[in-house]
C-alpha cells in the first residue's frame, strides 16, 4: 500500500537530489528513507531512482510519480486544512512573499494581522517568485504574496494594488525640463538592476528597453537596498517600486521623479491553489493588506502636508 510518508520521501529526494539532504530535509534517518523509497519501488513495481556514487537521478518514471505525487501531498494538505480551520485565519498559515515586498510590507501588515486575528500562526517564507510557485504548487506553502500576473491554471489570484514605479537618480544630476520623465528618457547603459531572478529585473527592463539601445549597466545586487546605494553614490539610476519608497529613499543623495502617463507599474497580489479550501481566510488577509497599506499611504500624505506648511 502506498502511503503519503513514502511520496513525501520521494519528493524531497526529487528536490535535493541527494539522500543525505533528504533524509535531514524529513528529519528521519538516510537508512529510513532509502528503505521507504525502495518499499514505494516495489509497491508500483518500476525503478524511480537511478542511485550512483553522491549523487542520484530520477528516472523518467520517478520523476512523472514524483510531480503526480506533489499534488496528491498538496490535495492531502487542503484536506486537513478544510478539516481545522473552520475559522477564519487561525492556526498556521504558510505565507510566502517576494524579496521586493517583504520588507515594505510585512512591518505595516504583521501588527494589524496579529491585533485582528491573535489565534493566526503565521509562518513567512522569502525568496523569488519561481520558488514561492514550485513551494506554493507542492503544498509547503499556503498562499504568496507576489507580481501578478501568474502562470498556471491550478492557481487562484486575488489583485491587492497597483504598485507604480519612480525613476531614482543621484540628487547631483540636473533636473529634466519639465517635471515628469518619459520612460524612453531613462539611459539604459545606466540601469542598476536586481540580479537574474529576481522578477522587478524583468518588469524594469521590459518598461525600458527598446531595440537598437545599449544593454543595462553591468551592475547587479540581491536588494534593492543595495541598488540604492549605488544610485546615491552616483553609478547610475533604477526604477523604485512605490512600496519601497518610505525606506530605501530618505538619502538626501537620491531624488525621485515620478513618470509621465501611462507611469510605468506592476500589479500586486496574493496567489493560492485553487483546491485550497481557505480561500476566506485568503480574502480576509488581501483585506488586513489593503487596510494596512493605504493607511500607510495616508500617513506619508498627511506628514508631506505638515512638511509643506
Amino acid at each position: 500500500m502506498i502511503t503519503l510518508r513514502q511520496l513525501r520521501y520521494l519528493t524531497s529526494l526529487a528536490r535535493h537530489r541527494h539522500f543525505g539532504r533528504a533524509a535531514e530535509d524529513c528529519a528521519v534517518t538516510q537508512p529510513a528513507l532509502s528503505m521507504q523509497v525502495r518499499e514505494l519501488e516495489r509497491e508500483i513495481g518500476a525503478e524511480l531512482v537511478e542511485r550512483r556514487p553522491g549523487d542520484i537521478v530520477l528516472t523518467e518514471t520517478g520523476l512523472e510519480v514524483a510531480q503526480r505525487a506533489e499534488r496528491i501531498l498538496a490535495a492531502a494538505r487542503d484536506l486537513v486544512d478544510f478539516a481545522r480551520h473552520r475559522d477564519v485565519l487561525t492556526g498556521q498559515l504558510r505565507f510566502g512573499i517576494i524579496p521586493t515586498l517583504a520588507p515594505y510590507v510585512l512591518p505595516r501588515v504583521l501588527p494589524r494581522l496579529q491585533e485582528r486575528y491573535p489565534a493566526l500562526r503565521l509562518e513567512v517564507r522569502e525568496t523569488q517568485t519561481r520558488l514561492l510557485l514550485d513551494e506554493l504548487s507542492s503544498g509547503e506553502l499556503d498562499c504568496i504574496m507576489l507580481a501578478l500576473p501568474v502562470e498556471g491554471v491550478d492557481v487562484e489570484t486575488l489583485k491587492l494594488f497597483d504598485d507604480r514605479f519612480l525613476l531614482a537618480a543621484p540628487s547631483s544630476e540636473p533636473l529634466p525640463a519639465r517635471k515628469r520623465v518619459a520612460v524612453d528618457d531613462v539611459d539604459q547603459s545606466r540601469l542598476i538592476l536586481l540580479e537574474e531572478g529576481h522578477c522587478l529585473r524583468d518588469q524594469a527592463l521590459a518598461f525600458c528597453a527598446t531595440k537598437g539601445r545599449d544593454l543595462p549597466a553591468g551592475l547587479g545586487a540581491t536588494s534593492l537596498t543595495t541598488v540604492m546605494q549605488m544610485v546615491a553614490n552616483g553609478y547610475g539610476v533604477t526604477l523604485l517600486p512605490e512600496v519601497a519608497v518610505e525606506t530605501e529613499a530618505r538619502d538626501s543623495r537620491v531624488k525621485l521623479l515620478r513618470f509621465t502617463e501611462p507611469e510605468p507599474a506592476r500589479a500586486v497580489g496574493l496567489a493560492w491553489r485553487r483546491t485550497s479550501p481557505r480561500k476566506k481566510d485568503f480574502e480576509a488577509l488581501g483585506t488586513i493588506i489593503g487596510e494596512a497599506l493605504s493607511h500607510g499611504r495616508l500617513m506619508q500624505s498627511a506628514q508631506r502636508s505638515e512638511s509643506a506648511h
